[in-house]
């Protein structure tokens, strides 16, 4: 079954590094060549993950190392690719699959939803599903309303899934080796604009374990929850709120169910205020739950303000580039919003 959510604050092990310095697509790259390595059952297949190396070139490589029976390219049909994995991982296989475009996840939902999240509870644990979906999600590069949605709060409804949107390089390899790991359905949401972003990632192989909640930036007057591209945002607005002498903190969920709460408890019984910001709609948003988490907790009687929540436009995302800008959370809405706050204008 689905493993009891993991609630504690303690930081992984130190992972032995040497400052290398990588993408997060080749961090991508990195922890699926290292899985399939270390475990014959890890194969990769998709639409055009195999010559074409992926549609965002993360898979470049692998079909030249791994050959052609563990890197599959597919036909266009998200549906079979989800009924495919689900089908390998129930028969002792571990498989990763790639959906291009987080918005065709939708042609897959009768399998991932119906079937693949289901199984271990009614044969009551005895069929295992370990399965990674992989999928980019996000705003940010002109392609429009059919290939720039945020969907996660979909999943994360669904009883048997487990979500995972890692922010950073680092993160991103300890988190997608700890899901092919996992023997649970998990949806892996990765974001097209942090393909490129660097960071420190070290060549060991190594696993984050999932639900955990990491502080990305420590401070006392306000705690910022951000996932996914929301992070470096909430970062890059926490630099120029430090020109003025106010401090933020930022909690990063990392995955968002099972969801860890404690960190984020902790940081808002410190700082006594508290802004959620993701890039997906607000309705019905991840948002919406961090919030009832938060004021259910031991954290409401600390709260000196409401909290805010900081999202995408209920709206398709734009063609236009400054209006597709306009429709989610920028780095100058995070420092607006914190700073009034801080300030106690709501």
């Amino acid at each position: 079954m689905l493993e009891q959510q993991t609630l504690t604050a303690t930081p992984p092990a130190p992972i032995e590094t040497t400052g290398r310095e990588i993408t997060y697509a080749q961090a991508v790259r990195e922890a699926m060549r290292q899985a399939m390595q270390a475990d014959e059952r890890v194969f990769l297949f998709g639409e055009d993950v195999g010559v074409y190396g992926g549609a965002f070139g993360v898979s470049d490589g692998l079909l030249e190392e791994f050959g052609p029976e563990r890197v599959r390219d597919t036909p266009i049909s998200e549906a079979v690719i989800a009924g495919t994995a689900i089908g390998a991982a129930a028969t002792g296989m571990r498989p990763i699959a790639e959906i291009q475009f987080m918005d065709f996840i939708t042609l897959s939902m009768e399998q991932l939803v119906l079937q693949g999240a289901k199984m271990r509870f009614m044969f009551g644990g005895k069929a295992k599903v370990p399965l990674v979906l992989r999928t980019p999600a996000g705003s940010g590069t002109g392609a429009a309303a059919q290939h720039s949605e945020s969907l996660e709060a979909w999943f994360v409804h669904v009883p048997g899934l487990k979500v995972v949107m890692p922010a950073t390089p680092y993160d991103v390899k300890g988190l997608l080796l700890a899901s092919i790991e996992d023997d649970n359905p998990v949806i892996f949401v990765e974001n097209k604009l942090l393909y490129k972003t660097k960071g420190v990632v070290p060549e060991a192989y190594y696993t984050i374990p999932l639900s955990q909640s990491d502080i990305k930036r420590e401070g006392a007057d306000l705690t910022v929850i951000a996932y996914s591209i929301m992070v470096s945002r909430a970062l890059e607005a926490a630099a120029e709120l430090a020109k003025e002498g106010l401090e933020i903190e930022i909690v990063d969920p990392r995955t968002l169910k099972p969801f860890d709460p404690t960190p984020m408890i902790q940081s808002v019984k410190k700082t006594g205020k508290a802004l959620v910001v993701h890039e997906a709609p607000m309705t019905g948003g991840f948002g919406g739950e961090v919030v009832a988490q938060l004021v259910g907790s031991e954290a409401f009687d600390y709260l000196d303000a409401p909290v805010r929540r900081l999202a995408g436009l209920d709206i398709p995302i734009p063609y236009n580039r400054e209006l597709e800008r306009r429709t989610v959370p920028q780095v100058d809405d995070i420092v607006r919003e914190a700073r009034a706050l801080i300030k106690g204008e709501y």
